[in-house]
């Protein structure tokens, strides 16, 4: 099997969420995330940072409109949409504002829409504390089907998964580069984004992430602490619409080693423990 993926090193770009006050959600972001706000339309927000994008439009609550990968190149564009084409994926066309019209899209069983492009290189910089754009994870009924499409279906590897008693698959994290994970999936009889998560580096980052949300008066919502799987460090707060934002750090690179398996129990969730999110 080709990890076509993970050969056209691919990574999370940008997100695009509906919100019934999209004004609201774009202005909390720009704050709580050191990122500018732009008004694009008469119902449509975007927000920018340091290597971190994401649109907020009107809609309902807590809803993806699609997630944003970019290849490494051209020429992983290419291959990925050879890869989608000869697995006889449905091309989707792309709504993304931050590619061009070279990128497309797919939908995963659960409907979930990503698009695929390429960085435009821009020279606008962005002031803000480092935490770039790093992963999304969905929840879904069926993550043997999540783990079948991105795996079998679009080259991504896997890096790891947490098993219930019973053998069935609990959480699958999904990679298409060296961190060890671009998209993860928790079972959940409720399919939607469990969360999407920015990488800050190391532990002193989040000490500053913690400062600044204080500063705010946005508490947080769980951690500090550290995952089993990731071996990241982490801390998670919510958005106006109950999304969840997590900041991490430490996340564990992998370059080539066995898919590990971990029980399903809180532990998994915090090494640190008492405290974990229990999703099911």
């Amino acid at each position: 099997m080709t990890l076509t993926a993970v050969r056209s090193d691919i990574y999370l770009h940008h997100l695009a969420f509906e919100s019934p006050n999209p004004d609201k959600l774009a202005h909390f972001y720009g704050k709580a995330l050191e990122m500018s706000v732009e008004k694009v339309g008469n119902l449509m927000w975007k927000c920018e940072g340091p290597k971190r994008k994401i649109i907020f439009q009107k809609g309902g609550r807590k809803k993806l409109v699609y997630a944003g990968f970019s290849c490494r190149d051209k020429q992983g564009l290419d291959e990925m949409k050879s890869k989608v084409i000869s697995e006889k994926i449905n091309i989707e066309k792309s709504i993304s504002h931050f590619f061009d019209n070279d990128a497309f899209g797919v939908k995963d069983p659960d409907s979930n829409l990503l698009i695929f492009g390429l960085d435009k290189k821009e020279n606008q910089k962005f002031e803000g504390m480092h935490a770039p754009l790093q992963h999304l994870t969905f929840a879904s009924k069926n993550v043997e089907a999540f783990e079948k499409f991105y795996n079998k279906k679009l080259g991504f590897s896997v890096s790891d998964r947490v098993v219930r008693d019973d053998g069935t698959m609990a959480t699958c994290f999904t990679r298409s580069n060296h961190e060890h994970h671009t998209i993860a999936c928790f079972k959940s009889e409720m399919p939607g984004v469990d969360h999407h998560s920015y990488e800050t580096g190391d532990w002193s980052r989040i000490k500053e992430w913690c400062d600044k949300f204080s500063s705010l008066g946005i508490q947080l919502m769980w951690g500090p602490g550290r995952h089993g799987p990731g071996n990241n460090l982490f801390i998670f707060i919510e958005d106006p619409d109950k999304n969840w934002i997590e900041i991490s750090a430490e996340l564990e690179v992998v370059h080539d080693r066995p898919v590990k398996h971990w029980d399903h129990e809180p532990k998994t969730l915090n090494l640190w423990g008492p405290h974990s999110i229990m999703r099911s």
